[in-house]
């Protein structure tokens, strides 16, 4: 994906979701989302739409911004005009208000003056903002990124011409002009991409924004080799050493690709371990390209036999099933000795940042074998496969977890009060007094009860 950047050339492995979702919510005018050489992009402005907790902070937004930049006027229409806020769609967006009542928030009833409405409007932002967590992926600090919604003290006339003073001040420096409660100095574009704006919006806090494949993916370049070697070949494979891989960067980096561009992979074949993520299994489910998966079981706990599944399985596809290329996914170095032995297949080699030794990449690049970091691939193409392992291994650690019979336990009650029931009274007893009323409480400290409650 190719977009455009601050002199006016075209980059490319720029992110635009988190600033297009931010560009929408701050209430940015709609033809910049559909200007090709501006950033925000259309379909999530298209999405954000049609989800009502958006729409809400994004008219109450625009209408703050209205009333900051109209303020004197709206103003003097009141006390010269004897006009209503609602009768003066030069300055106040009368689609904003409608939109709001439409959606059941009434922000201007009974208000004459516009300080009170714009009080009203900032509870509501501060108010309603957390309704948009679910919008933002889980890995951005979403106290930093709420904040810049909430006008410091903006439920009272002097918080309010304090923030209205620093606003014109550096109006220049707003996106688009648009409010919003940042440290504003010449940044440029703030919202130009996902990377310049993460980074900036954690720098305001005093923080650090690392996870950069969060934000970026990698260049055309690298994008561009990996077609070539998969188009330059009659058959090829994916090889994935699962102990020294991560599922999650392999799901993101697959889908960073373009599908039609790896339709001559004829397989991804899985060597997993038990010590390997848990994840490994799921791949299938999130991938367009047929999965093999091997689970190798070790016959001493501290030993692995992946190495030589490797080695063996991959001399059987280029000897046997005359796979002439092979992209191979992992780190370990162990497998220069396999490249080595091969040295008329051809390899595309995947690694991540912190496993790969200097002297492997040395030895890749002297025997001009391509290879790449899994892990600079827009991390966003794994967030689904991420939720997913989480829910399937939590169902499972609760399972075995809360090892509990009811039917059991009940015999044992029954036993310890000297109650005699049938089979018949011990199920319906279950049914109608214990199933629902069994609550699982959690406590600051994380920890889980399990309580039955007593009901007369």
């Amino acid at each position: 994906m190719a977009m455009v950047t601050e002199n006016g050339t075209y980059s490319s492995g720029e992110q635009y979701d988190i600033i297009s979702k931010v560009a929408y919510l701050l209430g940015m005018n709609k033809r910049i989302f559909e200007n090709d050489h501006e950033p925000p992009k259309l379909e999530i402005f298209k999405k954000l739409d049609i989800d009502k907790r958006a729409r809400i902070i994004r008219n109450l937004c625009l209408l703050r911004n209205q009333l900051e930049h109209n303020f004197l006027k709206v103003c003097q229409a009141i006390q010269q005009e004897g006009r209503s806020i609602l009768g003066m769609p030069e300055y106040m967006s009368a689609d904003a208000m409608k939109a709001l009542s439409d959606d059941g928030i009434e922000i201007y009833n009974h208000l004459k003056e516009p300080t009170p409405f714009l009080t009203n409007i900032n509870l509501n932002i501060k108010s309603r903002i957390n309704n948009c967590r679910d919008l933002f992926p889980e890995w951005i600090n979403w106290n930093y990124l709420s904040d810049i919604f909430i006008m410091p003290g903006g439920t009272t006339p002097e918080g309010q011409k304090k923030a209205a003073a620093f606003f014109y001040e550096n109006i220049n420096y707003y996106p688009y002009k648009q409010y919003m409660n940042w440290p504003a100095q010449d940044e440029g574009n703030i919202l130009l991409n996902d990377k310049k704006f993460v980074t900036l919006l954690y720098r305001w806090n005093n923080d650090e924004f690392q996870n950069l494949s969060f934000v970026s993916d990698v260049s055309d370049r690298t994008k561009a080799n990996i077609y070539t070697f998969i188009e330059n070949s009659d058959k090829c494979v994916f090889i994935v050493d699962c102990e020294n891989s991560d599922p999650y960067s392999l799901c993101a980096a697959i889908r960073n690709l373009e599908p039609e561009r790896l339709e001559k992979i004829e397989k991804i074949i899985l060597f997993d371990d038990i010590h390997a993520a848990s994840a490994w299994e799921l791949l299938k489910s999130y991938i367009d390209i047929p999965v093999e998966y091997i689970m190798i079981e070790r016959l001493k706990d501290n030993k692995s036999l992946a190495d030589v599944k490797v080695t063996a399985r991959t001399c059987k596809e280029f000897y046997t099933n005359n796979v002439d290329s092979f992209v191979l996914v992992s780190s370990d170095s162990d497998y220069w000795g396999l490249m080595e032995e091969l040295p008329d297949a051809k390899f595309l080699v995947m690694v991540e940042h912190d496993k790969c030794s200097f002297a492997l990449k040395e030895a890749l690049i002297k025997k001009d074998i391509f290879y790449c970091y899994i892990d600079s691939f827009y991390a966003g193409g794994a967030e689904d496969i991420k939720n997913d392992a989480i829910q399937k291994d939590l169902a499972r650690t609760i399972r075995e977890s809360l090892d509990l019979n009811l039917k059991e336990l009940m015999n044992e009650v029954l036993g310890r009060t000297r109650i005699e029931m049938s089979d018949e009274e011990i199920t319906s007893f279950i049914k109608r007094k214990i199933k629902n009323q069994l609550e699982i409480e959690v406590n600051e400290d994380w920890d889980v009860e399990l309580k039955y409650r007593v009901r007369k």
